[in-house]
């Protein structure tokens, strides 16, 4: 909803019973009546009778003993002045009273009286006070830090957490957060920022920072461990060629060769092959070994210095960035781990959700019985609610203020007179005793002085 005066946007939630109820000219900003709303409405009824009550009482009072008092040659009792007087100034106290109270929400009897419907016309003024009083008692940074402190937040936390009787009610949350995380992600949004990550991958050179990374692992020895295994796998290769290279002979021999001759020549390089890829394979400074060590540390170098090494990175690079497959790719992948995740989710006894619930209560027993953690996270915590209650109090107190001025004025008055209207109708019902008793104490008074 958008305040009327400050163009702002302020959120209001309501469930559909509640907007069913709503008045027809809705009250902007708030909710429709309630259940409660309902019953205050009736004591505030059975309160206005009672006390329009006692005024009428009064006034029925004073009307019988002016008319005691005005028949000709009659004899008046001397009480019937004292109630006379009585009866008449609780009309007077009842009759402010109820002005007073109803110079609150409206104007009383629809008459443009001055400084009256006070709630309805000093709306946004009572929401900035409001907004003023909380920031000023309750948003300062050391109320704050004090109450933040007292409350030992990491301690609590981690202590409910690290209960194993939690665990259901940790997974089911969790469960329910990643679940509405993914909701709120729309599969276009997730594929459309895995490209622009891609892309984004993609702008810098790849060459040289490969390179280096290259020659790190050089200087490492990081490479022996993946030279060993592709000389591993060139001897299993070739213990298996036997095969491959009979039908190599046969295809490519001299077509006059007997097939002895074949078979004899196949049998000589199969046993050639494999007892030079076993030499390599068992000495680790073969020079074929040595040849791919240098090899290696000539890439490096070249990835990182050689112009036509780096563009052809480049080349290479921005060929499979601009695949269609690849972009492809990324849509199924997503899709295929959306669909994983959700499974894995709906099911209460799956592993993730275990591994969720697991990986807390671990966490929160480790800060549980770690008293010197604790205090940091405190710290940290006081130190977060300082910053935020120095820099943005006003923002967090403009939701009270924004969100009043928001507000439609007649219904919000007519809410807050909901509220405490019941208890203010005990004001016109002591106005009326109080002036009662001031009227007679003023008349006692009087008479003593002047008869």
């Amino acid at each position: 909803m958008v305040a009327p005066d400050s163009g702002k946007t302020v959120r209001v939630t309501s469930t559909p019973l509640q907007d069913r109820q709503a008045a027809p000219s809705g009250i902007a900003g708030l909710g429709g009546d309630t259940a409660g709303d309902a019953q205050r409405r009736r004591d505030l009824r059975k309160m206005k009778v009672v006390a329009t009550g006692f005024l009428a009482l009064a006034a029925i009072v004073y009307l019988v003993t002016r008319y005691l008092e005005s028949r000709d040659g009659a004899d008046v009792a001397a009480w019937v002045g004292y109630v006379r007087a009585a009866s008449e100034a609780g009309m007077v106290g009842a009759l402010a009273d109820w002005f007073a109270v109803t110079a609150l929400f409206k104007q009383p009897l629809g008459l443009p009286i001055p400084h009256t419907a006070l709630i309805r016309r000093k709306k946004d003024q009572i929401g900035d006070q409001l907004g003023d009083f909380i920031e000023q008692n309750f948003m300062t940074p050391s109320v704050i830090e004090g109450q933040v402190e007292k409350l030992q937040l990491p301690h609590r936390v981690s202590r409910w957490l690290a209960d194993p009787a939690n665990a259901p009610r940790i997974s089911d949350e969790a469960s329910r957060a990643i679940g509405l995380a993914g909701e709120m992600l729309a599969d276009e949004d997730v594929e459309a920022f895995i490209v622009a990550g891609m892309r984004w991958m993609a702008e810098p050179q790849w060459g040289p920072p490969a390179g280096r990374v290259l020659e790190q692992l050089i200087a490492e020895e990081r490479l022996e461990p993946l030279i060993q295994m592709l000389c591993e796998r060139a001897r299993g290769w070739a213990e298996e060629s036997q095969p491959l290279i009979d039908r190599v002979i046969d295809k490519d021999g001299p077509a006059w060769a007997p097939k002895f001759v074949n078979l004899l020549v196949g049998e000589r390089i199969h046993r050639e092959l494999v007892e030079y890829t076993a030499k390599i394979a068992a000495d680790p400074e073969h020079d074929i070994r040595r040849a791919l060590r240098e090899l290696a540390v000539n890439f490096a170098h070249d990835l990182q210095n050689d112009p036509e090494t780096i563009a052809k990175v480049e080349e290479i690079k921005d060929e499979f960035i601009g695949r269609d497959e690849v972009a492809g790719a990324a849509s199924t992948a997503w899709k295929a781990a959306k669909a994983v995740l959700e499974q894995a989710l709906d099911d209460p006894d799956s592993r993730l959700r275990a591994a969720l619930a697991d990986g807390v209560i671990r966490v929160a027993t480790r800060i549980s019985a770690d008293d010197v953690l604790q205090d940091k996270m405190n710290m940290w915590t006081v130190r977060v609610a300082r910053h935020v209650s120095q820099n943005y109090s006003r923002e967090i107190i403009s939701v009270i203020t924004e969100t009043v001025r928001g507000w439609d004025a007649d219904d919000t008055s007519r809410k807050i007179e909901l509220q405490v209207g019941r208890d203010l109708q005990f004001i016109r019902i002591n106005g009326t005793v109080v002036g009662s008793l001031a009227g007679l104490a003023i008349y006692t008074v009087s008479v003593l002085l002047f008869s």
